[in-house]
């Protein structure tokens, strides 16, 4: 234990020795994914300056699921028409939606969460609410409420997540602005809405806030949105989204003003936009900035991130991280992979586990939905090259098989990329309807290493089901 000198007080009693725990959780996201019962004998401090559940329950991965099912209906009804269906669209009670997503759902579970790991039934946790920083190597300040104090540990899992990047041009400009964490709980809806970035934060609420009727301007410094994924995907849903939303690629804003309630966006070209809603997604910033790492001996990458090994160790004897604040995945599902992990490895630090992070999948909810898992073509193409071997590719269009018709699908897609030699699948790449649940088979046959020759005919497709397309897409690609 480290032998330190708290000078935290409360009223007139001073607090000379630092109260010492077993584990330090920073972070109630993943965080809170607290194995049982192996650590019911643990004694833990549990450190949440926000809501309980982290990012994806509160702003992130749950309630923007539940904006884009509202959204999805919205469509629907305008898209009706051409199924020979007539009805009309009339408008979209945001208060209704905000109800139903947190009143009745995401803030009763996050309040519960807390509320649990604060009673009787988890006696062993106690649960600070002050912002956490260290102060030496183990040793965190931190508290209750106004109440201040320091603790040590054993061991400190650091899983304090990300937070919104905010560009300069935003911050110094001192325009009001949004981001994830507020823009779902506005107050109403804008009539015209400017957002910054074309990555999966900034396409699905593209889709939410259009479908709602808002006009919708995207302001992407690339040349296409979702460019980290594969060039086909990227292109198409850029092309599609066009048709939605007012984008401008390659675009860049070089100054903001604001007045009665109005912003005003200059662009690189020279034009100007007025929106009554600034929302800024243009990526996501690892929270171990904000901790006074190194005072810890934790040291961090270039770009922000906590440094740790495959078995979750940071460089700090004694201090783990997983999650948002020291993976490359900014994803809930490998977070909590990360989580299982490093909760094991904790208590079996002679047995340790390593991180998985082969064929790590993701989805992308917005209209057309995206989903994909492995290499993108250009990736697959230099893997073939650097070992001697070659690609097969092929791209099976959704319209071409019975429910695709059924769907009238004429924009999405599945493309796969194997290898010639083995016919195992490199990677798997999906846009459209039921993206996301699609590339799930295709994220089985990479993880099992299957031969997607057997795939296709060892087993039955349902027709007319929309897995059929992937059937397709075996079946078109060729092999030594």
């Amino acid at each position: 234990m480290t032998n330190m000198t708290s000078t935290a007080t409360t009223g007139t009693e001073q607090t000379t020795t630092p109260r010492h725990f077993d584990v330090i959780i920073i972070g109630t996201g993943s965080g809170n994914f607290i194995p049982n019962p192996a650590y019911h004998p643990v004694s833990i401090a549990l450190i949440e300056e926000a809501r309980f559940g982290g990012t994806c329950l509160n702003v992130g991965c749950i309630p923007t699921k539940m904006f884009v099912l509202a959204a999805d209906a919205a469509r629907n009804i305008r898209e009706a028409a051409r199924l020979g269906v007539h009805g009309t669209f009339d408008s979209v009670d945001l208060k209704q939606i905000q109800q139903r997503v947190f009143e009745k759902r995401v803030d009763p579970i996050a309040d519960a969460g807390e509320a649990y790991r604060r009673g009787p039934k988890t006696p062993n946790i106690e649960v600070f609410d002050r912002h956490a920083s260290f102060v030496g190597p183990r040793a965190i300040r931190t508290g209750q409420g106004e109440r201040e104090e320091i603790i040590t540990a054993d061991n400190i899992i650091l899983a304090a997540g990300s937070r919104a990047f905010i560009p300069p041009v935003v911050e110094e400009s001192g325009v009001r602005y949004y981001t994830n964490k507020d823009i779902m709980r506005i107050e109403e809806l804008p009539h015209e809405m400017i957002i910054l970035g074309g990555g999966y934060i900034a396409t699905e609420f593209a889709h939410v806030f259009s479908s709602f009727g808002v006009k919708v301007h995207v302001i992407v410094r690339s040349g296409a949105m979702l460019r980290g994924s594969d060039e086909s995907i990227s292109a198409r849903f850029t092309e599609v989204a066009s048709r939605d939303w007012d984008v401008h690629l390659n675009t860049t804003v070089t100054a903001l003003s604001e007045s009665d309630g109005t912003v005003t966006a200059t662009l690189s070209d020279g034009t100007t936009l007025d929106a009554d809603a600034l929302l800024v997604a243009t990526g996501r910033v690892p929270n171990g900035d904000r901790m006074n790492l190194a005072a810890g001996g934790v040291e961090m990458h270039a770009d922000g991130r906590v440094k740790v090994d495959e078995f979750g160790r940071t460089t700090a004897e004694g201090v783990w991280a997983l999650g948002d604040v020291s993976s490359p995945y900014q994803l809930k599902h490998i977070a909590n992979h990360e989580a299982k992990v490093v909760f094991h490895n904790v208590l079996n630090q002679d047995n340790l586990r390593k991180f998985n992070h082969n064929y790590v999948p993701s989805a992308v909810f917005s209209h057309p939905q995206v989903g994909q898992v492995g290499m993108t073509e250009a990736e697959a193409r230099a893997w073939a090259q650097a070992n001697g071997t070659s690609i097969t590719v092929k791209i099976q269009n959704i319209g071409d098989v019975a429910y695709g018709w059924a769907l009238e699908d004429t924009d999405g897609f599945a493309k796969l990329i194997a290898d010639r030699s083995t016919g195992r699948l490199l990677g798997a790449h999906f846009i459209g309807e039921q993206a996301a649940t699609l590339v799930q088979q295709c994220i089985q046959m990479m993880n099992f290493d299957m031969d997607v020759r057997e795939v296709v005919t060892g087993q039955h497709w349902i027709h007319p089901a929309l897995p059929e397309v992937i059937e397709n897409a075996i079946l078109g690609l060729e092999f030594d």
